[in-house]
């Protein structure tokens, strides 16, 4: 069954179901969605979550494997990851990065399946703001990982390490679309405002990234 398109913190999706938040980057244009594919349930008896993994361009790469998000998956309840039908580590172009098209992550629900999308960096591992430096509000959310804030050539660079990008993806990223995935489960999306989701989503993160803490002891 596909949610109403309402109630949806971000656009519908007409082909596949309804996006349910994201870690997004900043500026970032909703119309990234009319990218999203059709993808099939799965099979009665066939093992969830699909994997499916596609070859990142030569500018980017996953700091995150498949293998990784599975042992993750494994830490938390099994009725918190139940229903979760792919994990989708999906390729980007080199200019929709450049043109702010394309999310950090994403979880979208709709026809049977419930699909997490990860998205690869750029292998200079820095995100860039252009020539706008970044908020204080922002920088705090990022202090986790990383403060090194670069000014090059007019453009503000955030610089990341492998490490820290590889527990940004597990603590944050992969842990939020979780969040989202257990509260579609549980609670009305027409009771929950965007940023009651949202909010859930962040404080699911916080709960239970100290089990992925475990796994990528740096």
């Amino acid at each position: 069954m596909v949610e109403n398109r309402k109630s949806t913190a971000w656009r519908k999706n007409r082909k596949l179901g309804d996006v349910q938040g994201g870690r997004m980057r900043p500026k970032l244009e909703d119309n990234i969605f009319h990218r999203c594919h059709n993808l099939k349930a799965p099979t009665i008896g066939q093992e969830t979550p699909v994997i499916i993994e596609e070859n990142p361009s030569r500018d980017f790469f996953f700091p995150l494997k498949a293998e990784e998000a599975l042992e993750i998956l494994k830490t938390l309840p099994q009725e918190h990851i139940e229903g979760i039908t792919h994990l989708w580590f999906r390729k980007i172009k080199k200019t929709d990065y450049l043109f702010e098209k394309v999310n950090f992550a994403e979880y979208i629900c709709g026809r049977g399946v419930r699909v997490i999308i990860l998205y690869p960096w750029p292998k200079t591992l820095a995100l860039s703001f252009a020539n706008k430096k970044p908020s204080a509000k922002l920088l705090k959310e990022y202090s986790t990982w990383t403060t090194d804030l670069r000014l090059e050539n007019q453009e503000w660079k955030l610089y990341w390490t492998a490490d820290s990008l590889k527990r940004f993806y597990a603590e944050s990223l992969l842990l939020h679309e979780i969040g989202h995935h257990l509260e579609n489960k549980f609670r009305p999306l027409s009771k929950t405002s965007t940023k009651q989701a949202e909010e859930f989503a962040n404080q699911y993160a916080i709960q239970w990234s100290q089990f992925s803490k475990q796994i990528f002891v740096l």
